[in-house]
């Protein structure tokens, strides 16, 4: 009986250090790094829509206080033409005015 159980703790063990810890990490990285979005950054959207970022609008949060949060309305200018998106929705930073440097 305790041999079965042993085994299925290594295989849980394995895949939470190979596959789930790894990836909370990645995706605690990415966020920390589009809070840090401004005016002039240079960014990519989840949808591969490329341009700059030209205002910032954060959104309310219920308690009536703001702050970045992944809700926060982006203008960006791609070309000619003028684009709202979440914050959340961006994919990457390509340029940034002042480099954040995001340590893992």
């Amino acid at each position: 009986m305790l041999g079965p159980t042993l085994m299925y703790g290594a295989i849980f063990a394995i895949f939470y250090f190979i596959l789930i810890r790894p990836q909370s990490k990645q995706r605690k990285d990415h966020e920390t790094l589009i809070r840090a979005v401004k005016k002039g950054d240079e960014i990519v959207t989840a949808g591969g829509l490329i341009g700059e970022v030209i205002h910032i609008r954060e959104a309310a949060k219920p308690d009536g206080t703001t702050g970045s949060s992944l809700e926060d309305r982006i203008t960006i200018k791609s070309g000619e033409s003028r684009v709202i998106v979440e914050r959340g929705k961006i994919a990457r930073i390509v340029t940034q005015d002042t480099p954040a440097k995001v340590e893992g």
